[in-house]
């Protein structure tokens, strides 16, 4: 496709007359892809953000385009499942088998069982679960890790082209998190799929996206790669965040040429939140709201 997979223009939006705005003026373009980060910590606007691209959350003020189009001019069921999504409790249904999980949306878009019994096998395999051994199993008979492994085969169950994630690592030990990461980047560059993830977890943000967007009290503070992140912090919001960065990893500053501030992005001089660099988060961030 030509031009962004996603872009979002000076999108605001509130949850209530008198309340602040969760998302002020926020404006960013998504590669076809790509895979931007939106960085911040709870109650930054961040997974309000996300849930504009596939209209879980209709913005006050602004557009949204997924595919070059106006996301209003969308049947919302059909972008949704052109739409992966993953979420930090992954949200599988209990009382159905991982296989029959993975296999929700194509048996809703009408696939023959014996198509959908191909591709659950693929998906399995492919996200590192042996179809054999995992597909009959409940939810409740899984680890924490291998839940989110069926989470990202179900999102990925109709090939769609945009996937996103809300905290998909949010609810794994630090050894299994660090493992998610690994094979997510693996995943990645065998997809080649446009994806949006949210987190608060900045070591994260520097090691899954190609660009991160910061975030803080709604406003989209600064959008460029890690190294420009990290070398040319945009205010002192953004700086605080790369000494939280260097405080874990020893990270140095690599100067890139400039900074890409949010056009509506504006000072924020606030602290980052201790959450922001480790700690939990709920993944629907219902303070924002």
């Amino acid at each position: 496709m030509s031009g962004p997979a996603v872009e979002l223009r000076n999108v605001s939006k509130r949850f209530g007359v008198s309340a602040r705005p969760v998302m002020d003026h926020v404006s960013f373009r998504v590669e076809p892809g790509e895979t931007v980060v939106l960085l911040g910590s709870s109650g930054a606007g961040k997974t309000t953000t996300l849930r504009t691209i596939n209209r879980l959350v209709e913005p006050d003020e602004g557009e949204v385009e997924v595919e070059g189009r106006e996301i209003r001019s969308w049947d919302p069921i059909r972008l949704r499942r052109r739409t992966g999504y993953v979420i930090q409790d992954v949200g599988l249904l209990p009382h159905l088998s991982v296989a029959e999980n993975v296999e929700l949306v194509p048996k809703l878009e009408g696939w023959s069982p014996e198509r959908r019994n191909e591709r659950v096998r693929e998906l399995l395999a492919f996200v590192g679960l042996a179809p054999e051994r995992f597909a009959h199993k409940r939810p409740r008979e899984l680890s924490g890790g291998e839940r989110q492994r069926v989470g990202v085969a179900r999102a990925l169950a109709v090939d769609p082209p945009l996937l996103l994630m809300d905290e998909p690592f949010g609810a794994l030990d630090a050894v299994n998190r660090r493992r998610m990461q690994d094979e997510f980047l693996e995943m990645k560059q065998k997809l080649r799929k446009t994806i949006v993830i949210v987190t608060h977890d900045v070591p994260e943000a520097m090691k899954l996206g190609d660009r991160i967007g910061v975030m803080h009290a709604g406003k989209l503070l600064q959008i460029g790669p890690p190294a420009e992140i990290l070398g040319r912090p945009a205010d002192d919001f953004v700086a605080e965040l790369v000494r939280l960065v260097e405080a874990s990893s020893g990270a140095r500053r690599a100067p890139p040429p400039r900074a890409e501030p949010s056009a509506h992005g504006g000072g924020g001089g606030a602290r980052p939140h201790s959450s922001t660099s480790e700690g939990s988060e709920p993944s629907d961030e219902r303070g924002e709201h």
